[in-house]
Protein backbone atom coordinates (compact mmCIF):
# COMPACT_ATOMS: atom_id res chain seq x y z
CA UNK A 1 0.00 0.00 0.00
CA UNK A 2 2.83 2.31 0.42
CA UNK A 3 4.54 1.60 -2.42
CA UNK A 4 1.45 2.19 -4.45
CA UNK A 5 0.82 5.48 -2.56
CA UNK A 6 4.26 7.30 -3.11
CA UNK A 7 4.49 6.34 -6.98
CA UNK A 8 1.80 8.77 -7.89
CA UNK A 9 4.13 11.16 -5.75
CA UNK A 10 7.22 9.70 -7.49
CA UNK A 11 5.44 10.13 -11.24
CA UNK A 12 4.75 13.54 -10.46
CA UNK A 13 7.98 14.61 -9.00
CA UNK A 14 9.37 13.20 -12.52
CA UNK A 15 7.07 15.34 -14.50
CA UNK A 16 7.57 17.98 -12.68
CA UNK A 17 11.33 18.11 -13.26
CA UNK A 18 10.80 17.06 -17.20
CA UNK A 19 8.66 20.25 -17.15
CA UNK A 20 11.35 22.24 -15.33
CA UNK A 21 13.87 21.16 -18.31
CA UNK A 22 11.71 21.85 -21.01
CA UNK A 23 11.22 25.37 -19.46
CA UNK A 24 14.80 26.24 -19.91
CA UNK A 25 15.13 29.19 -23.51
CA UNK A 26 17.58 27.00 -25.65
CA UNK A 27 21.01 28.72 -25.38
CA UNK A 28 20.93 29.94 -29.44
CA UNK A 29 17.96 32.38 -28.37
CA UNK A 30 20.08 34.08 -25.77
CA UNK A 31 22.82 33.95 -28.44
CA UNK A 32 20.85 36.03 -30.76
CA UNK A 33 19.51 38.25 -28.28
CA UNK A 34 22.64 38.71 -27.00
CA UNK A 35 24.07 39.63 -30.64
CA UNK A 36 21.33 41.52 -31.09
CA UNK A 37 21.69 44.21 -27.53
CA UNK A 38 25.30 44.19 -28.90
CA UNK A 39 23.87 45.72 -32.46
CA UNK A 40 21.17 48.43 -30.78
CA UNK A 41 24.32 49.47 -28.31
CA UNK A 42 27.09 49.68 -30.90
CA UNK A 43 24.13 51.61 -33.28
CA UNK A 44 23.31 54.06 -31.15
CA UNK A 45 26.79 54.40 -29.83
CA UNK A 46 27.84 55.14 -33.79
CA UNK A 47 25.25 58.02 -34.26
CA UNK A 48 26.73 59.58 -31.00
CA UNK A 49 30.21 59.06 -32.41
CA UNK A 50 29.70 60.78 -35.60
CA UNK A 51 27.58 63.54 -33.98
CA UNK A 52 30.51 64.17 -31.38
CA UNK A 53 33.86 63.11 -32.81
CA UNK A 54 33.25 61.92 -36.40
CA UNK A 55 34.25 59.25 -38.28
CA UNK A 56 38.15 58.83 -37.33
CA UNK A 57 38.64 55.23 -37.76
CA UNK A 58 36.54 52.20 -38.92
CA UNK A 59 37.84 50.31 -36.00
CA UNK A 60 35.88 52.46 -33.72
CA UNK A 61 34.37 50.57 -30.49
CA UNK A 62 30.96 51.48 -31.71
CA UNK A 63 31.43 49.61 -34.96
CA UNK A 64 33.26 46.81 -33.18
CA UNK A 65 29.94 46.25 -31.40
CA UNK A 66 27.50 46.46 -34.61
CA UNK A 67 29.74 44.19 -36.39
CA UNK A 68 29.78 42.05 -33.42
CA UNK A 69 26.09 41.39 -34.14
CA UNK A 70 25.95 39.88 -37.35
CA UNK A 71 29.31 37.58 -36.54
CA UNK A 72 27.69 36.16 -33.32
CA UNK A 73 24.41 35.73 -35.06
CA UNK A 74 25.78 34.01 -37.81
CA UNK A 75 28.52 31.68 -35.94
CA UNK A 76 25.34 31.02 -34.02
CA UNK A 77 22.79 30.11 -36.16
CA UNK A 78 25.44 28.41 -38.51
CA UNK A 79 26.38 26.31 -36.36
CA UNK A 80 22.39 25.41 -35.11
CA UNK A 81 21.73 24.53 -38.94
CA UNK A 82 25.22 22.43 -39.48
CA UNK A 83 24.03 20.54 -36.48
CA UNK A 84 20.55 20.05 -37.56
CA UNK A 85 21.84 19.01 -40.86
CA UNK A 86 24.52 16.59 -40.15
CA UNK A 87 23.68 15.99 -36.49
CA UNK A 88 22.01 12.58 -35.91
CA UNK A 89 19.97 13.08 -33.28
CA UNK A 90 19.37 16.51 -33.46
CA UNK A 91 16.23 17.66 -31.59
CA UNK A 92 15.65 20.28 -33.96
CA UNK A 93 15.51 17.86 -36.99
CA UNK A 94 11.93 17.38 -37.19
CA UNK A 95 10.95 20.98 -36.66
CA UNK A 96 13.42 22.56 -38.98
CA UNK A 97 12.82 23.20 -42.69
CA UNK A 98 15.29 22.46 -46.09
CA UNK A 99 17.12 24.84 -47.72
CA UNK A 100 19.78 24.34 -50.62
CA UNK A 101 19.93 20.73 -48.32
CA UNK A 102 20.82 22.41 -44.91
CA UNK A 103 18.27 21.67 -42.75
CA UNK A 104 17.36 24.05 -39.67
CA UNK A 105 14.84 26.25 -37.83
CA UNK A 106 13.52 29.53 -40.14
CA UNK A 107 14.78 31.94 -37.74
CA UNK A 108 18.00 30.94 -38.33
CA UNK A 109 18.01 30.92 -41.74
CA UNK A 110 17.29 34.38 -41.29
CA UNK A 111 19.60 35.16 -38.88
CA UNK A 112 22.74 33.48 -40.76
CA UNK A 113 21.38 35.73 -44.30
CA UNK A 114 21.63 38.67 -42.24
CA UNK A 115 24.48 38.13 -40.97
CA UNK A 116 26.29 37.70 -44.29
CA UNK A 117 24.55 40.95 -45.53
CA UNK A 118 25.99 42.92 -42.41
CA UNK A 119 29.44 41.06 -42.96
CA UNK A 120 29.49 41.90 -46.68
CA UNK A 121 28.55 45.71 -45.63
CA UNK A 122 31.78 46.76 -43.63
CA UNK A 123 34.19 46.85 -46.35
CA UNK A 124 31.93 48.36 -48.67
CA UNK A 125 30.37 51.24 -45.74
CA UNK A 126 34.50 51.45 -45.57
CA UNK A 127 35.45 51.45 -49.53
CA UNK A 128 32.65 54.45 -48.89
CA UNK A 129 34.30 56.41 -46.77
CA UNK A 130 37.49 56.57 -48.87
CA UNK A 131 35.71 57.07 -52.12
CA UNK A 132 32.94 59.74 -50.91
CA UNK A 133 34.12 61.18 -47.58
CA UNK A 134 32.14 61.87 -44.50
CA UNK A 135 27.89 60.48 -44.76
CA UNK A 136 25.67 62.91 -45.67
CA UNK A 137 22.75 60.87 -45.17
CA UNK A 138 22.43 58.03 -42.39
CA UNK A 139 20.80 55.96 -45.19
CA UNK A 140 23.76 55.44 -47.70
CA UNK A 141 24.12 52.14 -49.61
CA UNK A 142 26.07 50.47 -47.30
CA UNK A 143 24.40 51.70 -44.43
CA UNK A 144 20.92 50.16 -46.09
CA UNK A 145 22.91 46.91 -46.51
CA UNK A 146 23.52 46.64 -42.82
CA UNK A 147 20.25 48.07 -41.46
CA UNK A 148 18.80 45.00 -43.36
CA UNK A 149 21.12 42.62 -42.37
CA UNK A 150 20.41 44.00 -38.82
CA UNK A 151 17.02 43.55 -39.46
CA UNK A 152 16.43 40.31 -40.84
CA UNK A 153 18.92 39.20 -37.57
CA UNK A 154 16.10 40.88 -35.18
CA UNK A 155 13.43 39.39 -36.88
CA UNK A 156 14.92 36.15 -37.34
CA UNK A 157 15.36 35.88 -33.56
CA UNK A 158 11.71 36.85 -32.93
CA UNK A 159 10.75 34.01 -35.85
CA UNK A 160 13.12 31.33 -33.48
CA UNK A 161 11.65 32.47 -30.18
CA UNK A 162 8.39 31.74 -31.91
CA UNK A 163 8.64 28.97 -32.72
CA UNK A 164 9.95 27.17 -29.71
CA UNK A 165 7.29 29.19 -28.05
CA UNK A 166 4.78 27.68 -29.42
CA UNK A 167 5.87 24.20 -29.35
CA UNK A 168 6.47 24.53 -25.62
CA UNK A 169 4.43 23.89 -22.75
CA UNK A 170 2.67 26.55 -20.39
CA UNK A 171 5.95 26.79 -18.34
CA UNK A 172 8.13 27.24 -20.77
CA UNK A 173 5.39 29.51 -22.95
CA UNK A 174 5.77 31.83 -20.42
CA UNK A 175 9.04 32.57 -20.22
CA UNK A 176 9.59 32.46 -23.76
CA UNK A 177 6.92 34.87 -24.13
CA UNK A 178 8.75 37.51 -21.56
CA UNK A 179 11.92 36.91 -23.55
CA UNK A 180 9.75 37.60 -27.14
CA UNK A 181 9.21 41.16 -25.49
CA UNK A 182 12.43 42.20 -25.76
CA UNK A 183 12.92 40.69 -29.55
CA UNK A 184 9.61 42.75 -30.62
CA UNK A 185 11.40 45.76 -28.52
CA UNK A 186 14.40 45.50 -30.71
CA UNK A 187 12.47 45.49 -34.21
CA UNK A 188 10.38 48.41 -32.99
CA UNK A 189 13.70 50.32 -31.74
CA UNK A 190 15.05 49.78 -35.48
CA UNK A 191 12.12 50.61 -37.72
CA UNK A 192 12.15 53.94 -35.71
CA UNK A 193 15.47 54.61 -36.06
CA UNK A 194 15.83 54.14 -39.56
CA UNK A 195 13.61 57.01 -40.24
CA UNK A 196 15.32 59.18 -37.69
CA UNK A 197 16.19 61.77 -40.02
CA UNK A 198 12.81 62.37 -40.09
CA UNK A 199 11.58 62.68 -36.62
CA UNK A 200 13.50 65.13 -35.20
CA UNK A 201 11.50 67.32 -32.73
CA UNK A 202 11.79 70.30 -35.61
CA UNK A 203 9.30 68.18 -37.67
CA UNK A 204 6.89 66.93 -34.95
CA UNK A 205 4.47 69.71 -35.74
CA UNK A 206 3.88 68.30 -39.69
CA UNK A 207 2.15 65.71 -41.00
CA UNK A 208 4.88 64.09 -42.51
CA UNK A 209 6.02 63.32 -38.94
CA UNK A 210 2.72 61.09 -38.07
CA UNK A 211 2.79 59.24 -41.65
CA UNK A 212 6.69 58.19 -40.37
CA UNK A 213 5.55 57.22 -36.96
CA UNK A 214 2.11 55.47 -38.27
CA UNK A 215 4.73 53.45 -40.74
CA UNK A 216 7.07 52.23 -37.91
CA UNK A 217 4.86 51.27 -34.62
CA UNK A 218 1.89 49.66 -34.99
CA UNK A 219 2.80 46.88 -37.16
CA UNK A 220 4.92 45.57 -34.22
CA UNK A 221 2.96 46.67 -31.38
CA UNK A 222 -0.47 45.23 -33.64
CA UNK A 223 1.93 41.91 -33.88
CA UNK A 224 3.07 41.53 -30.54
CA UNK A 225 -0.62 42.26 -28.81
CA UNK A 226 -1.73 39.41 -31.69
CA UNK A 227 0.70 36.70 -30.76
CA UNK A 228 1.21 37.60 -26.79
CA UNK A 229 -1.42 35.93 -24.04
CA UNK A 230 -0.79 39.27 -22.20
CA UNK A 231 -3.39 41.94 -22.47
CA UNK A 232 -0.56 44.84 -22.12
CA UNK A 233 1.82 42.99 -24.89
CA UNK A 234 1.96 46.84 -26.64
CA UNK A 235 2.23 48.69 -23.53
CA UNK A 236 5.22 46.65 -22.57
CA UNK A 237 6.94 46.47 -25.80
CA UNK A 238 7.31 50.76 -25.89
CA UNK A 239 7.50 50.78 -22.33
CA UNK A 240 10.93 48.35 -22.84
CA UNK A 241 11.71 50.98 -25.76
CA UNK A 242 11.53 54.12 -23.91
CA UNK A 243 13.49 52.36 -20.99
CA UNK A 244 16.18 51.65 -23.37
CA UNK A 245 16.32 54.57 -25.02
CA UNK A 246 16.42 56.50 -21.88
CA UNK A 247 19.32 54.58 -20.99
CA UNK A 248 21.14 55.29 -23.67
CA UNK A 249 19.93 59.46 -23.53
CA UNK A 250 21.35 59.61 -19.85
CA UNK A 251 24.39 57.18 -20.35
CA UNK A 252 25.59 58.86 -23.35
CA UNK A 253 26.16 61.82 -21.82
CA UNK A 254 28.91 60.87 -19.00
CA UNK A 255 31.32 59.66 -21.76
CA UNK A 256 33.58 62.46 -22.61
CA UNK A 257 34.40 62.93 -26.25
CA UNK A 258 35.56 65.95 -28.53
CA UNK A 259 35.55 66.17 -32.25
CA UNK A 260 38.15 65.01 -34.22
CA UNK A 261 37.05 66.32 -37.74
CA UNK A 262 35.98 70.34 -38.82
CA UNK A 263 34.33 72.47 -38.93
CA UNK A 264 33.07 72.53 -35.46
CA UNK A 265 30.63 74.69 -35.06
CA UNK A 266 29.02 73.71 -31.46
CA UNK A 267 31.65 72.47 -28.21
CA UNK A 268 31.28 69.26 -27.30
CA UNK A 269 33.08 67.74 -24.04
CA UNK A 270 30.79 64.42 -23.82
CA UNK A 271 29.33 62.20 -26.47
CA UNK A 272 25.88 63.75 -27.61
CA UNK A 273 23.06 61.48 -27.07
CA UNK A 274 19.94 60.52 -29.52
CA UNK A 275 16.67 62.36 -29.02
CA UNK A 276 14.58 62.37 -26.23
CA UNK A 277 12.00 58.99 -26.96
CA UNK A 278 8.65 59.41 -28.60
CA UNK A 279 5.62 59.11 -26.37
CA UNK A 280 4.38 55.74 -27.92
CA UNK A 281 3.67 54.16 -24.67
CA UNK A 282 0.96 56.46 -24.41
CA UNK A 283 -0.61 55.34 -27.83
CA UNK A 284 0.12 51.68 -27.08
CA UNK A 285 -1.30 52.23 -23.43
CA UNK A 286 -4.69 53.42 -25.73
CA UNK A 287 -4.10 50.35 -27.86
CA UNK A 288 -3.88 48.00 -25.31
CA UNK A 289 -7.14 49.17 -23.84
CA UNK A 290 -9.29 49.24 -26.87
CA UNK A 291 -7.73 45.91 -28.34
CA UNK A 292 -9.94 44.21 -25.11
CA UNK A 293 -13.10 45.35 -26.64
CA UNK A 294 -12.78 44.68 -29.78
CA UNK A 295 -11.55 40.84 -29.51
CA UNK A 296 -14.78 39.47 -31.42
CA UNK A 297 -14.70 41.73 -34.23
CA UNK A 298 -13.38 41.18 -37.77
CA UNK A 299 -10.34 41.81 -38.48
CA UNK A 300 -10.32 45.26 -40.44
CA UNK A 301 -12.59 47.03 -37.99
CA UNK A 302 -10.26 45.86 -35.16
CA UNK A 303 -7.45 47.38 -37.30
CA UNK A 304 -9.77 50.81 -38.34
CA UNK A 305 -10.01 51.19 -34.15
CA UNK A 306 -7.10 50.50 -33.24
CA UNK A 307 -4.87 52.15 -35.92
CA UNK A 308 -7.13 55.36 -34.85
CA UNK A 309 -6.98 54.58 -31.69
CA UNK A 310 -2.67 54.77 -31.08
CA UNK A 311 -2.32 57.75 -34.04
CA UNK A 312 -5.34 60.03 -32.29
CA UNK A 313 -3.71 59.35 -28.59
CA UNK A 314 -0.10 59.97 -30.00
CA UNK A 315 -0.91 62.74 -31.65
CA UNK A 316 -2.98 64.02 -28.37
CA UNK A 317 0.48 63.88 -26.21
CA UNK A 318 3.20 64.31 -28.94
CA UNK A 319 2.08 67.39 -30.61
CA UNK A 320 2.43 69.61 -27.06
CA UNK A 321 5.05 67.66 -25.71
CA UNK A 322 7.05 68.83 -28.61
CA UNK A 323 5.97 72.54 -27.96
CA UNK A 324 7.96 71.94 -24.44
CA UNK A 325 11.25 70.33 -25.91
CA UNK A 326 11.24 73.49 -27.97
CA UNK A 327 10.98 75.47 -24.54
CA UNK A 328 14.22 76.46 -22.41
CA UNK A 329 12.36 74.00 -19.65
CA UNK A 330 13.71 71.09 -22.36
CA UNK A 331 17.45 72.19 -22.11
CA UNK A 332 18.68 69.97 -19.71
CA UNK A 333 20.16 66.54 -18.70
CA UNK A 334 16.98 64.74 -18.55
CA UNK A 335 15.97 66.05 -21.75
CA UNK A 336 19.01 67.19 -23.74
CA UNK A 337 17.60 69.32 -26.44
CA UNK A 338 20.46 70.99 -26.08
CA UNK A 339 22.87 68.87 -26.92
CA UNK A 340 23.68 69.78 -31.05
CA UNK A 341 25.82 67.48 -33.12
CA UNK A 342 29.49 69.67 -33.45
CA UNK A 343 28.77 69.89 -37.78
CA UNK A 344 25.31 71.82 -36.59
CA UNK A 345 25.10 75.56 -37.77
CA UNK A 346 24.15 78.09 -34.95
CA UNK A 347 21.41 78.90 -37.73
CA UNK A 348 19.84 75.68 -38.62
CA UNK A 349 16.84 74.96 -37.05
CA UNK A 350 17.58 72.61 -34.11
CA UNK A 351 19.73 75.01 -32.71
CA UNK A 352 16.97 77.80 -32.80
CA UNK A 353 14.46 76.18 -31.27
CA UNK A 354 11.85 76.27 -33.92
CA UNK A 355 9.78 73.86 -36.34
CA UNK A 356 10.49 73.58 -39.97
CA UNK A 357 6.94 72.81 -41.85
CA UNK A 358 6.47 69.90 -44.07
CA UNK A 359 3.03 71.30 -45.27
CA UNK A 360 2.76 74.66 -47.24
CA UNK A 361 -1.18 74.82 -46.86
CA UNK A 362 -3.87 73.63 -44.02
CA UNK A 363 -5.35 71.45 -46.88
CA UNK A 364 -2.36 69.91 -47.25
CA UNK A 365 -1.88 68.99 -43.80
CA UNK A 366 -5.09 67.99 -43.68
CA UNK A 367 -4.24 65.29 -46.35
CA UNK A 368 -1.08 64.11 -45.20
CA UNK A 369 -2.67 63.77 -41.24
CA UNK A 370 -5.66 61.73 -43.55
CA UNK A 371 -2.54 59.44 -45.26
CA UNK A 372 -1.33 59.08 -42.10
CA UNK A 373 -4.80 57.72 -40.18
CA UNK A 374 -4.80 55.32 -43.37
CA UNK A 375 -1.54 54.42 -43.03
CA UNK A 376 -1.98 53.53 -39.57
CA UNK A 377 -4.79 51.24 -40.11
CA UNK A 378 -3.34 49.47 -42.66
CA UNK A 379 0.14 48.98 -40.96
CA UNK A 380 -1.73 47.83 -37.68
CA UNK A 381 -3.60 45.29 -40.19
CA UNK A 382 -0.43 44.01 -41.80
CA UNK A 383 0.62 43.76 -37.80
CA UNK A 384 -2.40 41.33 -36.99
CA UNK A 385 -2.10 39.36 -40.11
CA UNK A 386 1.59 38.42 -38.77
CA UNK A 387 0.29 38.15 -35.35
CA UNK A 388 -1.93 35.22 -36.93
CA UNK A 389 1.23 34.01 -39.09
CA UNK A 390 3.29 34.18 -36.02
CA UNK A 391 0.85 32.27 -33.77
CA UNK A 392 1.48 29.12 -36.09
CA UNK A 393 4.98 29.36 -36.72
CA UNK A 394 6.52 25.89 -35.18
CA UNK A 395 9.57 25.14 -37.22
Amino acid sequence: MAHSATYPLAAAGTQARAAARTAVVPWYIWFCLAAVFCGAIGGVWDISWHKSIGRDSFWTPAHVLIYLNGVLAGIACGYLILATTFGKNSQLRDASISMWGFRGPLGAFICAWGGVAMITSAPFDNWWHEAYGLDVKILSPPHMLLALGMLAIRFGTVVLILAEMNRAGEAARAKLEKVLFFGFLFLLGMTVAVFEELTNRVFMHGAKFYVVIAMAAPIWMAAAARVSKNRWAATIVTGLYMALHLAFLWGLQLVPAEPKLGPVYQKITHLVPPDFPLLLIVGAIAFDLLRRRATNWNPWRQAMALGAAFLGTFLAVQWPFADFLMSPWSRNWIFATNQYPFMMRPDWAPVRNVFLPTEHTVGEFWMRMALALAVSVVMTRIGLGWGEWMKRVRR
